[in-house]
């Protein structure tokens, strides 16, 4: 299926790793000339020297982007280097904190600049120009805690659960537009964080060293689902990446669950 993104122009934030990078390499493999993003000079260097031998249209972006400066000078660097922006990937985020009475007011407030104003400040950098084009994609990475959140973490599932009406509002704001405002929420994804953490409480409990047996036993403990495994990074990749393509132009202010059936509830 061709999914029309020759030619498309695409950011990812926070795609120096994990699923920001596999997000930011299939969009590139599809023909979309992709920023990657980090923090730091240098940070994103190795995926971009990777994905430019194999022939993709890539460049390094680099800043802070929970803050307005540093959100200024990546999508300045976006401009500089490919004139436009048509795909906005908000895929940075962090999963921190304590239980609900340790964790304080500061950390509710850093999370929230993390996870919902580091995307909301690319919006008002780059979708007035999609706007003046006439067509556009803003894709959150959200999760399925945000339905269905734990006693753990609540400043990061309250600041995910922001999202999917961040979403409708901005897809109503763009109405008539051409520019689509969804998110894709997944479960558990298998980074190398998560398979470390997996490995690790497998050589706890003596479940031995074959992944596939540590993944099924993982996620009965940790996030049960009718499929019995975690979310590739690929496979949420790909629903990016249609969600991005000229195919996905009417799903519009829409969350999407990839959670292998693990939510309990639907919206």
């Amino acid at each position: 299926m061709d999914l029309g993104l020759q030619g498309k122009v695409a950011l990812v934030t926070g795609s120096y790793r994990g699923t920001g990078s596999g997000i930011a390499e299939l969009l590139a493999q599809e023909g979309a000339s992709v920023g990657v993003h980090g923090f730091e000079p240098g940070q994103a260097a190795p995926l971009v020297s990777a994905l430019a031998e194999a022939g993709c249209e890539v460049a390094e972006v680099s800043g802070d982007i929970t803050c307005d400066s540093g959100a200024d000078e990546v999508a300045g660097q976006m401009l500089e280097r490919f004139g436009r922006v048509d795909v906005l990937v908000n895929n940075y985020g962090v999963a921190e904190g304590g239980r609900w009475l340790e964790t304080a007011t500061d950390d509710w407030v850093s999370i929230y600049q993390k996870n919902v104003l580091s995307g909301v400040r690319l919006v008002h950098a780059l979708v007035p120009g999609m706007q003046e084009r006439g067509w556009g994609r803003v894709i959150w990475l959200g999760t399925v805690g945000a339905i269905r959140p734990g006693p753990r973490m609540p400043n990061y599932y309250a600041s995910k659960a922001v999202l999917p009406n961040v979403c409708v509002s901005l897809a109503k704001e763009l109405a008539g537009t051409g520019i689509t405002v969804n998110v894709v929420s997944p479960g558990i994804i298998a980074t190398r964080e998560i398979e470390a953490l997996l490995r690790s409480r497998a050589r706890k409990k003596g479940w031995g060293d074959d992944w596939g047996e540590i993944q099924r036993r993982g996620v009965r403990e940790l996030f049960d689902n009718p499929t019995g495994r975690l979310a590739e990074i690929e496979e949420v990749a790909s629903l990016v990446a249609f969600l991005a393509s000229e195919r996905a132009g009417y799903i519009n202010g829409a969350q999407l669950r990839i959670d292998g059936g693990a939510a309990d509830c639907a919206v």
